[in-house]
């Protein structure tokens, strides 16, 4: 697998929407080590040259030309996708400042490309720390995003946008948030790392039902809510209408001054 003595260096997220990608994936590349962690400090890592692969946000990507996708395994939407939410205190071309979740940097260029099409807003930012409530906070508006959007109260906030499905309406195309990426100077054999990556997304596909009732008491949701959510609201597939869902928000998170500096 390697050309060196050298393990592959391996990085996965934290969050449910990752597991089906991850299931099996040890047995399949048994000498590998796999650590988990939140989107941006995996992106982090792999610039640092501390992993070989890392399943990065989609603006980490657009960042380093030398980059390069290894899987159509992915984590995508094709309309709600319930873990990226916008949540705010007033109507949504009244947003002056937002508070944003520091785990996806992807999810950052986002909320503020959508601001920015629908309205012509640009925000004043800040930060809700990881752990952090978004009542919390006094912005207008907060950006949660992972498993934490799922289940963060909104009965402070009088307006929400799920971003995935306000992507998809606006775009026609879908929305990718993260993919398996490699570094341009990574060394082991690319066709036996893509294939376990996808053949461990299809295991995990095949197993949605297990995979929710595992996850659902960590969460606090129920087994039938992490099913749908798996099932229903993501696409691990990165297909024609994932490829130019990308190219389109490189486009404008590129024309923001988005890419390499998100935030």
């Amino acid at each position: 697998m390697t050309l060196s003595s050298i393990p592959l260096r391996i990085g996965a997220v934290s969050y449910l929407n990752t597991k089906p990608l991850v299931y099996g994936l040890k047995q399949r590349l048994p000498d590998a080590e796999i650590s988990y962690d939140l989107p941006s400090r995996l992106a982090d890592d792999l610039a640092a040259s501390n992993l070989d692969i890392a399943l990065i946000p989609t603006v980490e990507y657009f960042a380093d030309p030398g980059y390069e996708i290894i899987s159509d395994a992915c984590i995508a939407c094709r309309g709600p996708v319930l873990s990226v939410s916008l949540l705010s205190r007033v109507p949504m071309n009244e947003i002056t400042s937002l508070a944003l979740d520091e785990g996806s940097r992807t999810s950052i260029a986002l909320v503020q490309v959508l601001l920015n099409v629908h309205h012509n807003i640009v925000p004043k930012l800040s930060s809700l720390p990881i752990g952090a409530s978004a009542r919390d906070v006094d912005a207008d508006a907060v950006l949660v995003i992972g498993d934490r959007a799922m289940t963060e109260l909104e009965n402070d906030f009088s307006f929400h946008w799920d971003l995935g499905e306000q992507w998809c309406q606006w775009s026609d195309t879908s929305f990718v948030f993260a993919m398996w990426t490699a570094r341009a100077n990574a060394r082991f054999d690319v066709g036996v790392v893509s294939q376990a990556f996808e053949e461990a997304r299809n295991e995990g596909l095949d197993n949605l039902p297990k995979i929710a009732e595992q996850e659902a008491g960590t969460l606090g949701l129920s087994s039938s809510q992490c099913l749908s959510y798996l099932r229903d609201n993501l696409y691990f597939f990165l297909g024609d209408r994932e490829r130019s869902g990308l190219k389109l928000f490189r486009e404008h998170a590129t024309s923001m001054g988005l890419v390499g500096n998100p935030v």
